[in-house]
């Protein structure tokens, strides 16, 4: 809670657009003092500044915790109050019941909102530069990454149309052996002409030699034009499937790069030991969960309101006779998805993990829901370890466990070693 919030005279808020953003400010009686637009632009960010110099020291609001216009506000030293999409939507029918919607009343909603509600809400802090740039590269990846992935669904698809024996040789293509395949022989007839030799060629220079794996391979390859699709179906889907894999090609590329980037990153920032330190997290998923948790420590003051942010804690419903619970949808979904990785990966390294999860699938929990009990473990761990800059020490846990003489304890001594 702001103990403060009366001593405030103006409250802002601030309606974003790609081109232009709409501001408005009202005084603590909810009186109109100021209403402008201004366009996204070197001297449109210059009139806000000098429009808004009698009103220096007023929260401003607005429906994004993140853009150019959040940015913008940061670095002039705006406090902000970020509000959720959901939310302003609300307010927005609270103060206009007719269902109008135009940008002044979004913006007047959002301001009055700030005004008499705003003392229970948590500002934006910013976080450093290591953290934001750590944060900005592991979503720029996860984005890279889901294209990747949609080129793959693509490639299979023009596959499945004139090449079945390219999609039955490989079972993961995201791996860059299988565009090689596509690249080198982008058809069924030219792979079954090219002959044992070659064959056995491509599967030593992309590793890909098992000796339980390379005579059914090989016997793959040597019927791979047995039911050819029409001339014309396997011109077009060739030329589409080469394009699709040199496209994969460039893409992991960059992404090579990515990682490259955000290792140098995260072993440089002050927090490494303690991300780097974490079972099933490390190089991988641990800057990712920095990135999302940042370095601030004021922004989860307790460890409910990281479990609340990263979705693992449920949302209750009661009602009259009417008490259940369901998954909580309103969180950060980068982090809710990172700590359900997290979560699962801890399994093939951490025995309590395993132990807990194991518990959990016992007790009739679905994997998901069990995944999301292990995480809310993982959670409060962490939330510890992050407070006081420690590393993650497993002997030091399990003698915790074994002091408490809890459940995952007794389970663990009986379960066999990983």
């Amino acid at each position: 809670m702001n103990q403060n919030w009366n001593q405030h005279v103006s409250f802002a808020a601030l309606d974003w657009a790609s081109d232009h953003h709409d501001v408005l400010v009202l005084n603590r009686h909810g009186v109109v003092q100021a209403e402008f637009r201004f366009a996204h632009s070197a001297a449109g960010w210059g009139e806000f500044t000098a429009k808004m110099q009698p009103f220096t020291g007023a929260p401003i609001t607005l429906e994004t915790s993140s853009g150019p216009a959040v940015d913008q506000l940061l670095q002039r030293g705006w406090a902000v109050y970020p509000v959720a999409p959901t939310a302003a939507a609300r307010y927005r029918e609270r103060k206009v019941p007719s269902g109008t919607k135009t940008d002044r009343h979004d913006t007047w909603a959002l301001a009055d909102a700030l005004r008499t509600d705003g003392h229970a809400w948590r500002p934006l802090r910013p976080q450093d530069a290591a953290t934001a740039t750590l944060r900005a590269l592991c979503r720029d990846e996860l984005a890279l990454i889901e294209q990747r992935t949609a080129l793959v669904n693509q490639l299979q698809a023009a596959l499945r149309e004139y090449y079945p024996a390219a999609l039955e040789g490989f079972d993961d293509w995201t791996a860059p052996h299988a565009w090689a395949l596509v690249l080198q022989f982008p058809t069924p007839g030219q792979l079954q002409a090219a002959g044992q030799r070659k064959w056995e060629k491509f599967l030593h220079t992309h590793h890909l030699w098992r000796p339980q794996t390379a005579a059914s391979r090989l016997a793959l390859f040597a019927q791979a034009n047995a039911l050819p699709a029409s001339p014309a179906v396997t011109a077009a889907k060739s030329l589409l499937a080469v394009s699709l894999a040199k496209i994969l090609v460039t893409l992991q590329t960059q992404l090579d790069e990515y990682r490259r980037r955000i290792t140098d990153a995260f072993g440089q920032h002050p927090d490494h030991d303690v991300f780097g330190s974490l079972p099933g997290a490390k190089a991988i998923l641990g800057p990712r969960l920095l990135g999302e948790i940042g370095a601030v420590r004021a922004e989860y003051p307790e460890a409910a309101a990281l479990l609340c942010q990263a979705g693992v804690s449920p949302v209750s419903y009661q009602s009259g006779k009417v008490n259940r619970c369901r998954l909580r949808r309103a969180c950060n979904k980068v982090l809710r998805a990172t700590v359900h990785l997290w979560a699962n990966s801890s399994r093939l390294t951490c025995p309590w993990a395993q132990a807990y999860y194991g518990q959990k699938r016992a007790e009739g929990q679905s994997h998901a829901s069990a995944l999301r009990c292990l995480g809310k473990r993982w959670l409060k761990i962490l939330w510890r370890l992050w407070i006081n800059g420690e590393r993650y020490d497993e002997a030091k846990y399990l003698a915790q466990l074994q002091q408490r003489g809890s459940l995952t304890w007794t389970k663990l001594q009986t379960t066999p070693a990983l």
